[in-house]
């Protein structure tokens, strides 16, 4: 739905600025005048608005940690006895960003017009994702609204450390790369051409590699560059635009799922998530249907998806879940196994728990093994790149000095 911004003076007869999602500039004058506030100008956030804003909230502080403090901090709330509205009136004054403040301010009035948490929350999906939606709507009907933001709190901030392991894990290789494209590059623009022009005017025979390496800097100095930099951008788009379809984004993952040593990392990251997620969503009280279509919508993987949305299926129709799982190809044989008997005993989510709690850990080992080998390797990959341009320049340098004497 499109986003309004409006000026209006509130019920106190001070002035109030802020954004508003509705259907129409009407139904926005509507649900603010429901609020009691008294709109004076309504202004449709348009396409390049929007854009602006989201370049904005990349560079704000909005971060997945602003969101889990506020998560956890509404937990504390709600389960001391403080009432929804106030919680939300408490941490709308003490949110450090000014555009989720702006939500959290709009998810507030709405709330105490008398419409729900989730229908609020769930126009700011920038914020609230779908789980977090779907569990904040169950929380709603059963009336416990402060465990399950604990339970969302808690498995927020597992799913935070999972991935900041996994950054941090290449943000050394990622450095190394960098500098080592950076040291190419300047070889091969500024040192390599003057040093080239130097042996080329002694007019000796250059040995084999050095030749090459002047062939390679004359192209990076050339309107050669501009074509095969046009080239690789084609070929990037047109791969980014295949794998938006989807036979490309299914044709992606079983490769990435494929590849040797990264994936079944990407395999176990993938289950894991599924299991956690599952897991989570049983717990708070979500029926097993709902918390399959909810997985799926989330899953970042094709053949994952396609499994999950079989298995929701066969959930329907009376049948087991394990099987499509199994043929998924994304989930060991030994895992679905394990899947079937939670699902025969009745513990199917501690089951997902435990099996996710078991593959992170493994990845854990993994990802460790992984750093440990792959900043050697780069490391040992730069030497040897610039050995071969230091061996280019200095050959023909000792052949000339052999020459002179």
């Amino acid at each position: 739905m499109p986003r309004y911004t409006y000026t209006a003076i509130a019920a106190d007869g001070k002035k109030a600025k802020g954004t508003v999602t509705a259907e129409s500039p009407y139904a926005a004058r509507k649900q603010l005048r429901v609020r009691n506030i008294h709109p004076t100008a309504i202004t449709e956030l348009g396409a390049a608005e929007e854009g602006r804003s989201v370049i904005a909230s990349i560079f704000s502080r909005t971060s997945k940690k602003n969101l889990i403090d506020f998560t956890r901090q509404m937990a504390t709330l709600l389960n001391s006895g403080i009432k929804l509205t106030e919680a939300l009136t408490v941490l709308t004054m003490q949110s450090p960003d000014a555009r989720f403040k702006a939500a959290l301010t709009d998810i507030r009035d709405r709330v105490i017009t008398g419409e729900s948490l989730t229908d609020a929350m769930k126009d700011y999906d920038e914020y609230f994702d779908i789980i977090y939606v779907s569990m904040v709507r169950v929380g709603e009907v059963t009336g416990s609204l402060g465990p399950v933001f604990a339970t969302i709190g808690t498995f927020m901030g597992k799913r935070q450390k999972v991935e900041s392991k996994i950054v941090t894990a290449m943000v050394y290789p990622a450095i190394l790369m960098t500098f080592a494209v950076i040291i190419v590059l300047i070889l091969t623009t500024f040192v390599i051409p003057k040093i080239g022009a130097q042996l080329v005017a002694a007019r000796q025979e250059l040995p084999w590699i050095t030749k090459q390496l002047m062939n390679t800097s004359y192209i990076m100095t050339s309107w050669w560059v501009l074509l095969v930099i046009a080239g690789i951008a084609a070929a990037i788009w047109g791969t980014r635009r295949f794998f938006k379809t989807p036979r490309g984004a299914f044709v992606r993952d079983k490769f990435i799922l494929s590849l040797p040593v990264f994936g079944p990392l990407i395999k176990q990251r993938v289950v894991s998530r599924f299991a956690s997620t599952l897991s989570t969503l049983l717990g708070s009280g979500l029926s097993m249907a709902e918390s399959f279509r909810v997985v799926g919508e989330v899953t970042g993987n094709t053949l994952m998806k396609r499994a999950i949305n079989q298995a929701r299926e066969r959930i329907l129709a009376g049948a087991d879940i394990a099987t499509p799982l199994r043929d998924s190809g994304v989930i060991d044989p030994s895992i679905a196994h394990m899947v079937t008997v939670g699902e025969k005993s009745g513990e199917l989510e501690s089951m997902l728990k435990n099996i996710s709690d078991s593959l992170e850990e493994s990845t854990d080992i993994v990802i460790e093994r992984l750093s440990a080998v792959i900043e050697p390797v780069i490391i040992v990959f730069i030497a040897v790149i610039v050995g071969i341009i230091a061996l280019a320049i200095l050959l023909p340098i000792l052949k000339i000095s052999d020459i002179a004497k």
